[in-house]
């Protein structure tokens, strides 16, 4: 199989961990017989620095013209630290989001058997953990009219019943394959927009008689996913409310450094770690390169390579047991960035990476 990939590295920690997703990508290539070729773009702040714009054209052809494609990380200190600048890294990743339609992000969310002692919950409540998150992203807040007056400022957040309803079909689908089971998260006992899309949501729920919907504020959820995370399944959530909650989900497996993602859309698919940039590590060959590793998982799920997939899970499930892992995962004893993902190309390559799939995560397949 021949595929186009574009690579968008972007800042920080970003280019360290996309290339260790590279060389996995490169090792599933070899050992199945694949060809893969990149193509390579700037975002963030990089493309700032070179261009002034945080997401040159040029940088949106190459994502239209790849089958799919691998980002890193956006974001910087000079930009992070001064609210008062007017280009910055995030208009960049959320123009991406909006130009390619990219409206469904997925992030699954695991407790590896092997890490239950990193987590700062009690095993007895994340043992067995296994949900995923469905976040709208192209619409809420982050996407409505803002402004700003001498002393005031307004952020506007608008749905409609199309972007609730393209949405919700995938994740009632995903709970079909799953335990069938849809918890939606939303603010209705305040929120217009909440009490749209319950609303929605609520009727969608005849169409799926085999799904049990549950419905839960936003507040109820946060405190809910500390005390209880073994009782979701599939989670569904607006914008805003899908940044906080699957962000608070990533602290059950113990590191940010392990939660991969998919943004999909109609036409193509973007795969990223959610961890952010960690500008703090750049340069350090200290980043966990397993959110991305894992991310290029569901990539390859996304191009129907499934086996190929299992392979990568597999091979990041040996490096947990092993203890192959960067310092976050080890109390600060850990291997080097680049140590980890050798030892993942490695498994992939000798074909060892079989052995249990004890906490393999969901693939894109079964997702959508």
């Amino acid at each position: 199989m021949k595929k186009k990939i574009g690579v968008l590295p972007g800042d920080g920690i970003g280019p360290e961990v996309v290339a260790e997703g590279i060389k996995v990508l490169d090792a599933i290539a070899s050992r199945f017989g694949h060809k893969f070729t990149y193509e390579y773009a700037l975002v963030g702040a990089a493309a700032i620095d070179e261009t002034g714009n945080p997401l040159p054209d040029e940088t949106l052809a190459v994502c239209k013209r790849s089958d799919a494609f691998l980002f890193g990380a956006i974001g910087h200190p000079k930009y992070d630290n001064d609210p008062s600048a007017k280009v910055r890294p995030e208009q960049g990743l959320l123009k991406l989001r909006k130009e390619l339609g990219l409206f469904a992000n997925i992030r699954p969310v695991t407790a590896y058997d092997s890490l239950l002692h990193m987590s700062p919950l009690k095993v007895d409540r994340i043992m067995g953990v296994d949900f995923v998150v469905y976040r709208e992203l192209t619409g809420g807040i982050y996407f409505g009219e803002k402004g700003r007056t001498e002393d005031t400022a307004y952020d506007n957040c608008t749905y409609s019943y199309a972007e609730i309803e393209r949405i919700a079909h995938l994740a009632f689908k995903a709970a079909q394959n799953r335990k069938k089971k849809l918890t939606l998260i939303d603010k209705a006992n305040v929120l217009e927009t909440s009490r749209l899309w319950r609303e929605k949501v609520t009727a969608m729920a005849k169409e799926y008689p085999d799904v049990t919907l549950d419905c839960m504020f936003v507040d109820n959820a946060a405190m809910q996913m500390i005390q209880n995370p073994k009782q979701f399944d599939v989670v569904l959530t607006e914008n805003m409310f899908g940044d906080i909650i699957s962000d608070e989900a990533s602290v059950i497996g113990g590191s940010m450094g392990l939660l991969p993602s998919a943004s999909v859309g109609n036409k193509t698919a973007m795969f990223e770690p959610i961890h952010g940039s960690y500008p703090q590590a750049t340069g350090q060959n200290i980043a966990n390169p397993i959110a991305t590793i894992l991310s290029v998982a569901m990539l390859l799920d996304h191009l129907n390579l499934i086996d190929e997939a299992i392979e990568v899970r597999q091979a990041v499930n040996a490096s947990l047991r092993n203890g192959m892992v960067t310092q976050d995962l080890s109390k600060g004893q850990g291997f080097g960035t680049d140590r980890v993902g050798d030892f993942i190309v490695n498994h992939i390559l000798d074909g060892e990476a079989s052995g249990s799939q004890n906490n393999i995560q969901v693939g894109l397949s079964t997702i959508i």
